[in-house]
């Protein structure tokens, strides 16, 4: 199979209005689109579409929820205005783990007949139950990695305003996966995160490998996602209603986590 699994960190860094950061170890898979019903055949903790350890579901992807992934997404790239039949397109995300799932950013590498990468989607999701989705194509070819911008027009964090200007780095190679996500706001950088990846086979024992070192991912990333927006409130950053402006700290006193309504990353 290409479908592999990746094992690393992910890192946040918050530059402005003071500087915050956050470090936390984490596992993905790297699903080849055209084998995931191979990939859930093949292997006993891997169902597409039903229950299972850890479950793909096609309805937890793109807006509106997807029925056939592959399909969907080739649809997406037709409308862009490439044609991707003879793509490889790969999809880095988390599954379900015991049913529940919440992935804040999930990334499809399009690579064209020849291997090269043509394309990356970033699909996001912010915990209102929105999804959007950036189609990125390379702003420059230097041969290495994948670099393209993308202006910000989704709501996210509660703790960052909807303007600004994404950067986005992706290096896929023998080494790994390495992805890297700049917002620029008035030219000068407010938040950087990155993924840094080790390629692992995907196979029944190096996901319950995993599964035994990081027990419940997906519980436990959304879980982070309220402990450092409740962080950030007490140190006072601005918060900013979905479609509204900012408001001091104590004017969000209910900081709305607990109705599940703070952004994907801080």
């Amino acid at each position: 199979m290409r479908s592999h699994l990746l094992l690393g960190k992910v890192y946040h860094r918050r530059a402005r209005p003071f500087t915050y950061g956050l470090e936390h170890d984490v596992f993905y898979v790297a699903l080849d689109l055209r084998e995931l019903d191979v990939v859930a055949a093949r292997l006993r903790l891997i169902g597409r579409n039903r229950r299972a350890v850890l479950a793909f579901r096609d309805a937890d992807h793109l807006p509106g929820g997807s029925t056939d992934l592959d399909r969907d997404v080739r649809a997406v790239l037709r409308a862009d205005g490439v044609e991707p039949d003879a793509w490889q397109i790969t999809l880095i995300t988390n599954l379900r783990v015991f049913g529940y799932v919440f992935n804040p950013a999930s990334f499809y590498l399009c690579r064209d007949e020849a291997g090269a990468l043509r394309c990356v989607i970033v699909e996001v999701h912010n915990t209102f139950g929105e999804r959007h989705l950036y189609v990125l194509r390379p702003s420059h070819d230097d041969g290495a990695a994948f670099r393209a911008g993308m202006a910000k027009d989704f709501f996210v964090s509660p703790f960052i305003s909807l303007d600004g200007q994404y950067e986005v780095h992706v290096r896929d190679d023998g080494k790994g996966v390495r992805i890297a996500i700049a917002l620029r706001q008035d030219e000068a950088p407010i938040l950087t995160t990155s993924l840094i990846l080790r390629r692992r086979p995907l196979t029944d024992r190096a996901l319950l490998r995993a599964l035994l070192r990081y027990p419940f991912l997906t519980q436990r990333t959304i879980a982070l996602i309220h402990w450092h927006a409740f962080r950030l409130w007490l140190r006072g950053a601005p918060f900013f209603r979905h479609g509204g402006v900012a408001q001091a700290p104590a004017a969000a006193a209910g900081l709305r986590s607990a109705r599940g309504h703070v952004g994907g990353a801080p």
